[in-house]
């Protein structure tokens, strides 16, 4: 059976996503700059934005899936994804893999009503208009019939396993947990959707063994409708015996923590994804692998367990 390949290895999705692989008898291979070994896997030290790394890394893969992960500071994603994307096509054309990239919605901006596939790209941040860019370069070569690939496209995402990269669960989960009031950016009125990040791995697979899905984008499976911020609180705090008490951090004051904070910094050109609404559809996915998203009663639950059980930074699988 020949090997899949995770780009990425170590994050959220990209350990989830292997612990379904491995779970299925696929052969895989795990790369990142410091990968950490895994049972049932392959792991490989590479840096997909050299390009002699990325052949080798990529070299012998039937499918690869793009999880990678860079720090949240546009300079170097400036610098970085243009390569990553370069190299990782180069890689995937020279050697026949396909190959899935784990997206998410920037490139959409603010959208009055639905996220679709079929949404325009219309960003609203420097972020979003470099995600508009790699992805409208990899669907190009797509047509061009250079490459075999996918796009799976995740809202912002929450789930057990997620506890460095979540927002939600940075703000919410691990301040509740602790005892101290639960925190929402700019306007918990509004709903938000959120991916389970189990339901994401599950699907990525679903769409990788499927022959007819590729060279087109999905989004991943979330549930519908989507929680005001207030709601997602109240929901989290029963499930962590809490008072489901809750700050709310205005724009002025992210602005200002920025000065002192890089990330908070490169996060305030994103707050109108919080100001408005945020609604994910993923219904093509659900009609065509009759897929049920995980409800955010069940994942809030698991998410809360797992922190409950002081496995939520774990490594799944």
């Amino acid at each position: 059976m020949s090997i899949h390949t995770i780009l990425g290895a170590g994050g959220a999705i990209a350990d989830l996503l292997a612990g379904e692989l491995i779970a299925r008898g696929i052969p895989v291979r795990l790369v990142s700059r410091h990968p950490a070994e895994r049972s049932g896997a392959k792991v490989v030290a590479a840096d997909i934005s050299d390009r002699e790394q990325a052949l080798r890394a990529i070299d012998g893969s039937a499918i690869v899936y793009n999880c990678i992960g860079l720090k949240y500071d546009y300079a170097l994603w400036r610098q970085q994804w243009p390569r990553i994307m370069d190299n990782q096509i180069e890689a995937c054309g020279a050697s026949g893999a396909k190959l899935m990239f784990f997206d998410n919605v920037y490139m959409y901006g603010r959208v009055e009503g639905a996220m679709t596939e079929d949404t325009p790209y219309d960003p609203s941040s420097r972020k979003g208009d470099l995600r508009a860019r790699i992805a409208t370069q990899l669907m190009s070569e797509v047509r061009k019939g250079h490459i075999t690939a996918t796009i799976a496209r995740a809202a912002d995402f929450y789930g057990p396993g997620t506890a460095k990269t979540s927002v939600p669960d940075i703000l919410v989960f691990q301040k509740l947990l602790k005892g101290e009031p639960a925190q929402w950016l700019v306007n918990p009125r509004v709903r938000h959707s959120y991916t389970y990040t189990p339901d994401a791995a599950k699907a990525m697979v679903l769409l990788a063994l499927d022959d007819n899905s590729w060279n087109q984008v999905w989004h991943l499976p979330t549930a519908a409708p989507a929680l005001t911020g207030a709601e997602f609180i109240k929901r989290v705090a029963a499930e962590l015996g809490r008072e489901p008490r809750f700050k709310v951090l205005p724009g002025w004051m992210i602005r200002l923590g920025g000065i002192f904070d890089r990330t908070t910094k490169e996060l305030y050109e994103m707050l109108y994804q919080y100001r408005f609404e945020y609604w994910f559809d993923s219904s093509k996915f659900e009609k065509a692998y009759n897929f049920r998203p995980t409800s955010y009663e069940e994942g809030i639950k698991a998410t809360a367990l797992a922190h409950l059980n002081g496995v939520s930074d774990s490594k799944p699988g």
